[in-house]
């Protein structure tokens, strides 16, 4: 399929943050080659902040997954589709997420052509009109892999740009904001999370800058943070997030959502790995930076082949008491510093 420029087009990719912001170069892509193209996407309702107010977007469709879980679930989803998905027929259904419950959005939404991965997963290729197959999967960043796709509908991806609001200010002390730092050391995925000793010996390391502590966890109890800290946790929207990340200096992240958030609006980032593949994970611009392995690499000098994903090692970094050895974080802050330095 050749688009004309007047189609209407349905793009899902409902989460997570990261595989949104993932996403978003190749929907610009598609508006900047097609201005009048009417683009709707497809998101689950807690991340359309990160979408809402967007230039290259026509309407953002909140999906609240959490109400269509079990069984039942899949019934009240499709009639959720049926209602919300149908009020103007769509051209094009761009399934992203490639997993059976988007294909099978896709498929409700009765879009005239469905396209998307032979990789998917699930069985959803199975649903799709048309699927293209991306040679070395797994040896390739999610952006990359998204670009592919659109390509085939004739669209040139370069330059890579990710259209993102400015996001919400945030009130920060005036003696914690010169060259500040950027610490998210949680993340919902297993074995990749710091633990409280270690937040607290990096902040300690990394003075007299301040760090700016964000994310989201359960913490149990009152912890003294170091007084060069702003603990910011669990007290930020994703707009706030945003305008957080244009402002500091340098942003420390596990491989997390809130990374390639990072990563989208400067390539001033150090991602830590320990299971996950940089190469494909991590953060998308050539000179930002990732630590595996004991070692700091600049993204442009990491081969997917040397950092094969290990997803059998998630129990062994889940159930160590720290994520990383006072060797490795003595060298995190000394990398930082020296970026950091006048």
């Amino acid at each position: 399929m050749k688009l004309t420029g007047n189609e209407r087009i349905l793009v899902l990719k409902p989460s997570s943050l990261g595989d949104i912001v993932h996403t978003l170069p190749v929907v610009n892509a598609i508006r900047r080659t097609f201005p009048d193209v009417a683009i709707d996407w497809l998101a689950n309702t807690e991340w359309c902040p990160l979408l809402e107010g967007s230039p290259i977007l026509d309407r953002v469709i909140p999906f609240p997954r959490r109400e269509f879980r079990g069984v039942s679930g899949l019934f009240r989803a499709k009639s959720w589709a049926q209602r919300e998905l149908r009020k103007d027929p769509y051209d094009l259904a761009l399934d992203f997420q490639g997993l059976l419950r988007s294909g099978l959005l896709a498929r409700l939404s009765k879009a005239r052509n469905v396209w998307g991965f032979s990789n998917a997963r699930e069985g959803a290729h199975l649903l799709y009109g048309n699927s293209i197959c991306v040679q070395d999967w797994k040896e390739k960043h999610a952006v990359e892999r998204n670009c592919e796709l659109v390509q085939m509908l004739g669209i040139e991806t370069p330059p890579i740009e990710f259209p993102l609001p400015e996001g919400d200010p945030v009130s920060i002390p005036e003696d914690q904001t010169d060259r500040a730092v950027i610490l998210h050391p949680f993340s919902r995925g297993a074995g990749k999370s710091l633990s409280v000793g270690e937040v607290i010996n990096l902040c300690r390391q990394l003075e007299p800058h301040p760090v700016w502590l964000v994310g989201r966890a359960e913490l149990e109890g009152a912890h003294a943070w170091p007084d060069n800290v702003v603990n910011l946790v669990n007290k930020t929207s994703i707009p706030q997030l945003i305008h957080l990340l244009r402002r500091a200096t340098w942003t420390i992240s596990v491989d997390s959502g809130p990374m390639h958030l990072a990563a989208a609006v400067s390539d001033r980032v150090l991602s830590i790995h320990t299971w996950s593949n940089p190469a494909t994970v991590g953060p998308w611009r050539p000179n930002a930076f990732a630590w595996r392995y004991g070692k700091i690499l600049s993204v442009d000098e990491i081969r997917a082949a040397n950092f094969v994903e290990r997803r059998d090692l998630k129990g062994h970094f889940e159930s160590r008491e720290r994520l990383l050895d006072p060797v490795d974080i003595a060298a995190l802050a000394e990398f930082i510093k020296e970026k950091l330095a006048p």
